[in-house]
């Protein structure tokens, strides 16, 4: 049985049977293990599209996952059965200029899980092409695997933005993204972390994520605060956290935009970036990075499950995407296929 919780409307989730997977010749067919709820779910879920990506035919949400190799096409050769996989939600074609720059999280051609019109992983089985599932050595759980997903855009960030030794850096959006960011600007040896929210509960999270600092911007607001830092790592989404952001930084700091922000333009202090030549940078999702940030977890450098707060069986999958609306403390929820229901 392969039971998926498809979305099919604004708020209209609804539990599916569906086919079994069929493993191409290079893919593996997984049993689902356990799903982060990403912010993209809740927005596709609540709005039915983010940006140009619209969900305009029913769809299988989730794209952080992780679980164990049932089947293989006929030439997968690099997992056995019953290995325990993290899954790489985005597959791209490997022929365009980007991917053979390395660029691959810029392919224009990729297949991501749960960005329509393809399935995502809230699931009880899934397809996916071997090189892009990722075995997992006995010391991370399942549910840590789950989460190289969000992990790897916090090392894409912290790479993106030179966070090295004795580096001051200010995270804006204390979310899942944001404190695992701080996880790893901790281990990238930096000595000053400064997390800002507008949700006390998060930055109380954030204190054993690395924070040095938590600062409640609501009450006082990152221009009045006395904070510089070198790098900034804005994941909030916010335009006013981005604005704010970068004249907190020094002369040459480094502005790494991980949120997803609104469509429109956002404002920018143009006149301090040029009069102070801030490096100023996007980033979008990653490339190359889960070896890495299973090397992080296994090594104890890095704990993604600390952010965990909830976990659903899946027929709860629509409790687990209202979670963060309804709970201020609910900072990831999981879903579990094979947890009945409840939490």
């Amino acid at each position: 049985m392969n039971r998926a919780a498809v979305l099919h409307g604004t708020r209209d989730l609804r539990i599916e049977e569906r086919p079994m997977p069929e493993p191409g010749p290079r893919e593996v067919v997984v049993e689902i293990a356990t799903v982060g709820v990403c912010g993209s779910d809740v927005h596709y879920y609540e709005e039915g599209r983010i940006g140009p990506f619209v969900v305009d035919a029913p769809m299988v949400l989730g794209h952080e996952s992780s679980g164990h190799v049932v089947a293989l096409g006929t030439e997968a050769g690099r997992h056995a059965i019953g290995d325990r996989v993290a899954l790489e939600p985005g597959v791209p074609c490997g022929r365009c200029r980007e991917c053979r720059a390395g660029r691959y999280n810029l392919c224009p051609d990729v297949v991501f899980f749960a960005t329509p019109p393809i399935d995502g992983a809230f699931a009880n089985f899934v397809a996916i092409h071997e090189d892009f599932a990722f075995a997992l050595p006995d010391g991370v759980s399942d549910e840590a695997g789950a989460l190289m997903e969000p992990l790897s855009v916090g090392i894409w960030a912290c790479r993106k933005g030179g966070v090295g030794p004795g580096d001051r850096v200010l995270i804006t959006g204390a979310g899942p993204i944001g404190l695992l960011a701080a996880q790893v600007a901790r281990a990238s040896g930096a000595t000053e972390i400064v997390v800002a929210d507008v949700n006390p509960h998060r930055l109380e999270a954030a204190v054993p994520a690395g924070a040095t600092r938590t600062l409640q911007v609501d009450e006082t607001p990152l221009p009045e605060a006395g904070v510089e830092a070198d790098v900034l790592l804005e994941c909030s989404g916010h335009p006013a956290s981005l604005h704010d952001g970068i004249r907190a930084l020094r002369p040459a700091g480094t502005a790494v935009v991980v949120g997803m922000g609104p469509e429109e333009d956002a404002s920018v202090p143009l006149a301090f970036v040029q009069a102070n030549e801030i490096w100023l940078t996007g980033t979008f999702r990653y490339a190359n990075i889960y070896p890495t940030a299973i090397a992080m977890t296994a090594a104890g450098r890095v704990d993604p499950e600390a952010i965990i707060t909830g976990r659903y069986g899946l027929e709860d999958a629509e409790a687990a995407l209202l979670a963060g609306r309804e709970d201020p403390r609910s900072v990831k929820a999981m879903v579990v296929p094979g947890l009945g229901c409840g939490r």
